[in-house]
């Protein structure tokens, strides 16, 4: 922990991961780099922001993402409903490798959990004007939880199992496999990168909502 503050209305805590200090991961991934993140509570919203600095002198490749999962408690899940701001997904492979084609999203939205699985890769998100992509799910009657995705994290994952009572939407700045399949030339223009000494930030945030 580098950082920790509190009052009466707000607090948050800030901690750092010095990669380059770790020789055994420098061997798997060559890129000198710190990791920041701060999680802020603000007005029942938590910010959950990540800084990455880059200390090598050269760009890099950068594919981070956040496997988060949600509850909706005392709300049978037959009853949640899904709401996935996302024009497309990716195609998967046998294995649940992205192929590179992308295909349309077919279903209503806000979908049902009650009749559709969920286990899919989004892209061309829609945002609101602040750029933000919100996730959402909810039991149609006004409760819920909003998950809204900074510009950055271009990519969202949803994965809500039939017969499990979770559903996870996942924060994430590139594809799944996205270091390999951008050097193959697939999904390269979701691979996004550090320059060299340089930083980057972004955050997504998590709301409960409450019925009126």
């Amino acid at each position: 922990m580098v950082d920790l503050e509190a009052g009466e209305d707000a607090a948050e805590v800030t901690s750092k991961l010095e990669f380059w200090r770790h020789p055994e991961w420098m061997a798997q991934f060559p890129f000198a780099h710190t990791i920041e993140m701060t999680y802020r509570l603000t007005g029942g919203v938590l910010e959950v922001q990540t800084r990455i600095a880059n200390e090598s002198e050269q760009p890099m490749p950068l594919v981070i993402g956040f496997h988060t999962y949600y509850q909706l408690p005392g709300v049978p899940r037959h009853l949640w409903k899904a709401h996935v701001p996302a024009r497309e997904s990716a195609v998967l492979s046998d294995t649940l490798v992205p192929t590179g084609e992308t295909r349309r999203v077919s279903f209503q939205n806000p979908v049902s959990l009650a009749t559709t699985p969920l286990d899919d890769i989004f892209v061309n998100l829609g945002r609101n004007a602040q750029g933000r992509a919100e996730f959402r799910v909810d039991d149609g009657a006004g409760s819920g939880i909003s998950v809204e995705f900074g510009p950055k994290y271009t990519v969202g994952i949803v994965y809500a199992p039939p017969g499990r009572d979770f559903i996870c939407f996942e924060p994430m700045t590139g594809i799944t496999n996205g270091f390999n399949l951008a050097h193959k030339g697939v999904h390269k223009d979701l691979l996004q990168t550090v320059s060299a000494r340089g930083a980057w930030k972004e955050s997504f945030w998590i709301r409960p909502l409450l019925k009126p």
